[in-house]
């Protein structure tokens, strides 16, 4: 680069940088830009508290309030049943009521046979599920973790649903497509 030309860019950025110093001092269209927090505030005006005692007779008389309107729990979704009628009564039907437990549990497999070692008391049972068929042991789960066998006698088998904890019993049946002897 020649002397000139290092001159002309040295001239260049001397007048860019006059240029940036100039807007950064000049005031912005008579608006001064301050920032900060200043001690001598006017602008505060302190509450007009006329009493700042506390009304305990108005705190007495809001503990002795008494709720009445609908009890019911907050988080729950469902809406509020309907008002009772009181000139509409159900008889009620005589004799202890019986709670309805949860359906009867359905095991979607058959247990059609087990077989047995010669000297202990482990047990193996054949079930089937639609064409397969599965070989189980006690305390093994199947299909997909949402069945457990726990016990295998002569007659039935004993199954738990994991999810609920629910028993079955399922009882030995004919193999799936043989004929009784």
């Amino acid at each position: 680069m020649s002397r000139r030309n290092e001159i002309y860019v040295f001239a260049a950025l001397l007048l860019v940088l006059l240029f940036v110093l100039y807007r950064a001092i000049r005031p912005t269209g008579g608006v001064t830009v301050t920032s900060g927090v200043y001690a001598d505030d006017t602008t505060f005006h302190p509450l007009d508290v006329h009493e700042p005692e506390l009304h305990l007779d108005l705190l007495d008389n809001l503990r002795k309030t008494q709720y009445t309107g609908a009890h019911r729990n907050i988080f729950d979704a469902e809406p509020l049943p309907p008002p009772r009628s009181q000139q509409v009564r159900m008889d009620k039907p005589a004799g202890p009521q019986v709670p309805a437990g949860p359906p009867p549990l359905d095991v979607p497999v058959k247990f059609f046979g087990y077989a047995s070692e010669e000297h202990g008391d482990r047990r193996v049972g054949f079930f089937a599920s639609g064409d397969d068929v599965l070989v189980l042991a006690q305390g093994d789960d199947f299909l997909g973790g949402r069945y457990r066998l726990l016990s295998i006698s002569n007659t039935s088998a004993e199954v738990m649903e994991i999810s609920s904890g629910r028993h079955a019993t399922l009882p030995i049946t004919q193999p799936p497509g043989q004929a009784a002897n």
